[in-house]
């Protein structure tokens, strides 16, 4: 009878070492997992096109994700799960929020972030690839950093041509949906990687034809103001 008691005991603390231990070992288990190569990809179009828009919501959002364990980060955006990250990101969201709805200021201050909406993109692509090898990291980097560019050049573009209207209303508008596109497309990247790469894939494609067609038309502008000054010389 003692035998068996000192062979449940034994059993049950084994039993509750084991359930100790399994929380930790799920945790590092689910850290080291890499995404997989195709899923990356499509992560890496999805939150850098987000970064592009508003890069502090961004971070904000994938930092809150992972720590209410709502989606498991790649071990190297672990950090963005901490309270510091999260905090400072919402704290600089709420000051974006209300500088990128005042006319004129928000060209200065999207100008200003040309040189951290981008680089912070490279980063995080950066970051998410950490198992990768160097080449493939560097190929990533690249790859956040471009697509980044193309939503910041399109955001700052579009506001360039909005911002001289007399009313409020359309650029405050714009502002109030990149920052529900911004959040909403790094959520549905976190739960549906392809879906949300293949929409910002193609708000990629839409902001370089947009660019073309607007280089065009000023081009065809300005070679018809310069004939016709011509015209007048002569």
């Amino acid at each position: 009878m003692f035998q068996n008691d000192s062979v449940r005991r034994q059993i049950d603390f084994a039993e509750i070492g084991f359930a100790a231990k399994a929380p930790a070992e799920r945790t590092l288990t689910a850290m080291r997992l890499p995404i997989p190569g195709q899923e990356l990809v499509a992560l890496i179009v999805a939150v850098s096109f987000a970064a592009g828009l508003n890069v502090y919501a961004t971070v904000a959002t994938l930092g809150l994700l992972g720590h209410t364990g709502v989606v498991d980060l790649p071990s190297g955006l672990q950090l963005l799960g901490s309270w510091w990250v999260i905090g400072v990101s919402a704290a600089l969201f709420g000051v974006e929020f209300f500088a990128d709805k005042i006319p004129a200021f928000d060209l200065i201050w999207n100008a200003l972030h040309t040189f951290i909406r981008i680089p912070v993109a490279g980063v995080l692509a950066w970051r998410a690839t950490e198992h990768l090898s160097p080449r493939d990291q560097m190929i990533a980097t690249l790859l956040g950093g471009l697509v980044a560019f193309a939503a910041h050049g399109g955001k700052t573009a579009v506001r360039a041509v909005v911002t001289p209207s007399p009313e409020p209303l359309s650029n405050l508008g714009l502002s109030l949906g990149e920052d529900v596109v911004s959040i909403s497309l790094t959520w549905l990247a976190t739960k549906h990687p392809y879906t949300a790469g293949a929409i910002a894939t193609v708000l990629v494609v839409i902001i370089v034809l947009a660019v073309r067609w607007v280089w065009r038309a000023l081009k065809r502008l300005f070679s018809g103001a310069a004939g016709e000054m011509r015209a007048e010389g002569t």
